[in-house]
């Protein structure tokens, strides 16, 4: 109720504020010479959730004192060369901003703190070389009380815990994950209501992986679970392959009229047993059981409906397992000390840290972007000898190093130019006009409200919170919250110029190094999965299925938003990148099927997968193209004849991984009718 009406909102944005002036009074008590950047750092780190708060904390920290360290070390030996000094923390900030990019997890802090903690530093103690260390200090206390006084407000006034958060999350993620298998087994829903539901479980995926990493940080019983939630995790990301694999093999045979009048009260019952919550019905074993009964019997030679009719049921038994698995986890999640059945145990036992997409390319762009803005920023503050350059140098950098991870930034970082102009603007009366007829701390608390409470309400509007960030990045430093008042104006005028300049700076370096575009973005998740897909087929791969799916949902993730943004139709691309999904489970199960084929079969799979290598190749260099005849008379020609002399239970492995690439990579090439006709007979 509270939420509805913008209560949490509010309960953020005070929290938000007592923290920063509980950070202001404890820097000016200990006598701190900018204890600004104490209210500065208690905006920054501000976060809803208790956790998430939390986790930053602690990076942003670590991250603080190596770059105050960075800055001790660099600032006495190149103090005398200021081009060499430029150079050395552009550098460094481009490294920095290059691994946060790359770990997409809440050690990215560490790395973010550490580059531009070290030009806060450094680019101000340039004409006071000898006090480095002092200041050093004195700017890693200030950032350190800012953390610490966020920390304690958001975890111990109206917590909102991550826990609590991820309970919900993970019962209405269970809601749309049934639904969607339900809905991917009923012939009666169009692709519009599967596609809507795919696309929703994909996104849930990802929101339970973002607020799962702040968990371990959070002083809850729900901590204790972090191996029930991995375990979770991955099997909610098996659930999408398998149901869209079940969905399309389904539809074939319906298309074809050759689903047995069996099958077809299997599927019901399935779509049954998903629909009651507490197990009643069937049990998720006797409905396995009937599915590998129904199986046709695995001798040579095989029909191609019957090679989907076998590979719809042994996806069909698997996703039932991993349904029952998750119904289990969700109840483990739920309640203490529960029984669980050997499966659940085992996928506890077998969890691991989900691995997540990395692009290179987009960090180097982002690094680049960063470093050339230090670089700039530097040479025309040495060129001008302006004494104000050093702010310009800071803040661009900052905002450089805030905003890297995205497609297009400019439009982000120009939000923070306004966001300094406004700063701007409310600043020249507080510092000239209000603060001077201040005299105690109660009645500065009072005046400063309005100014921060509207700055911490833009916070939590994500129109607006760009904007925000530029404003608590200028305000508190522009209204001379130092330890003492001076009241000048050439100071103030200076500063407020330096910040707009370095804003406008960065706006322009993020423009021409870092765009990329919601489009070309899109194109480079899709074209990785084609990349890793090519690596794939390379005998020596170790399969590894479930990091397969992991790497490939996570893409899935990122790559649902920027379609929004094109304000595309996510259905292509989202059946594109699935159906990449089940090709990787495929390649894997082929690799699996060679450690015991004969010599004769080892020669039919080295064509497949050099064909597949081929056709992922120039996928990757096109961007787009049909499938190789070639390919898809190699894998024809292997369903027909592998096999021949191992055991049944190889020759199944053969026939389901070989089924699921040839539908995965040419659904609309039909099989040869000749061919099929005679293996039909034979069978």
């Amino acid at each position: 109720m509270a939420d509805r009406y913008g209560g949490h909102d509010a309960l953020f944005t005070l929290k938000a504020f007592l923290a920063a002036m509980l950070a202001y009074y404890i820097a000016l008590r200990i006598g701190l010479d900018r204890p600004y950047w104490a209210i500065i750092t208690a905006y920054i780190v501000a976060q809803p959730l208790a956790g998430a708060v939390s986790s930053k904390a602690m990076f942003r920290l670590l991250g603080t004192v190596i770059g105050a360290g960075v800055a001790i070390l660099l600032v006495p030996l190149l103090g005398n060369a200021p081009e060499l000094l430029s150079l050395a923390l552009a550098l460094w900030l481009g490294l920095c901003t290059f691994v946060a990019l790359l770990d997409r997890t809440p050690r990215a802090y560490t790395f973010l703190l550490a580059g531009y903690t070290a030009g806060i530093v450094a680019f101000p103690a340039v004409e006071s070389q000898a006090t480095i260390f002092t200041a050093a200090s004195l700017r890693a206390q200030e950032i350190g009380i800012g953390i610490a006084s966020a920390t304690l407000v958001h975890s111990l006034v109206f917590p909102r815990t991550v826990s609590a958060r991820l309970q919900a999350r993970i019962d209405a993620i269970m809601i749309d994950a049934e639904r969607w298998s339900r809905d991917s087994l009923r012939v009666d829903h169009g692709d519009a209501v599967v596609t809507c539901d795919r696309r929703q479980l994909a996104t849930d995926i990802h929101e339970l992986h973002q607020l799962a990493t702040h968990l371990p940080f959070e002083s809850s019983a729900l901590r204790l679970k972090a191996g029930v939630l991995r375990a979770l995790e991955t099997q909610l990301c098996l659930l999408l392959p398998l149901a869209s694999a079940v969905e399309d093999r389904c539809r074939q045979l319906q298309r074809a009229d050759a689903l047995p009048p069996a099958v077809h009260v299997l599927l019901n019952d399935v779509v049954a047993w998903l629909d009651a919550p507490d197990g009643e019905g069937a049990s998720p074993e006797a409905l396995r059981a009937r599915a590998r009964a129904c199986e046709p019997d695995c001798r040579l030679p095989f029909a191609w409906h019957a090679a989907l009719q076998l590979s719809m049921l042994d996806r069909l038994a698997e996703l039932v397992a991993v349904h029952a698995i998750c119904r289990e986890l969700q109840a483990a999640m739920g309640a203490d000390r529960i029984p669980l059945s050997p499966p659940a145990r085992e996928a506890i036992r077998n969890a691991r840290r989900r691995v997540l997409h990395r692009d290179y390319g987009l960090a180097l762009r982002g690094a680049l972007a960063t470093s050339l803005t230090v670089l700039i920023g530097c040479l025309l503050w040495i060129a001008s000898a302006w004494p104000a350059g050093a702010g310009a140098v800071v803040i661009a950098s900052i905002t450089c190093a805030l905003f890297s991870n995205m497609d297009d930034p400019a439009p982000a970082a120009w939000k923070v130019w306004q966001g300094t102009c406004c700063a701007v603007l409310v600043a020249a009366p507080y510092a000239f006009a209000i603060l001077p007829r201040v005299s105690d701390f109660p009645v500065l608390v009072a005046v400063l409200a309005p100014a921060f409470l509207l700055v911490g309400a833009m916070m939590v509007r994500r129109r607006l919170a760009a904007m925000a960030i530029g404003m608590i990045l200028s305000l508190p430093g522009l209204m001379g919250l130092d330890g003492y008042y001076t009241g000048q104006f050439d100071s103030f005028a200076n500063a407020a110029i330096a910040q707009m300049l370095g804003a406008l700076l960065a706006v322009w370096a993020l423009k021409m190094v870092r765009a990329v575009g919601a489009e070309q973005s899109a194109l480079r998740l899709l074209r990785a999965g084609w990349r890793d897909l090519a690596l794939r087929t390379d005998p020596r791969q170790q399969p590894d299925t479930v990091k397969w799916i992991n790497t490939m949902l996570d893409r899935i993730g990122l790559l649902t938003p920027r379609l929004a943004e094109l304000g595309r139709d996510t259905t292509t691309p989202l059946l594109d990148i699935l159906r990449d999904t089940r090709v990787g489970m495929s390649l894997d199960d082929l690799h699996r099927f060679r450690i015991r084929a004969t010599t004769r079969d080892d020669r039919l799979l080295d064509v497949v997968l050099g064909r597949v290598r081929q056709h992922f190749d120039r996928l990757g260099a096109r961007g787009q193209g049909d499938p190789d005849p070639a390919l898809v008379r190699a894998i024809d020609t292997a369903l027909a004849a592998i096999g021949r002399s191992g055991a049944v239970d190889d020759r199944r492995l053969a026939l389901l991984a070989l089924t699921s690439l040839r539908r995965n990579i040419a659904p609309d090439v039909p099989l040869n009718p000749r061919r099929d006709r005679e293996n039909s007979a034979a069978a």
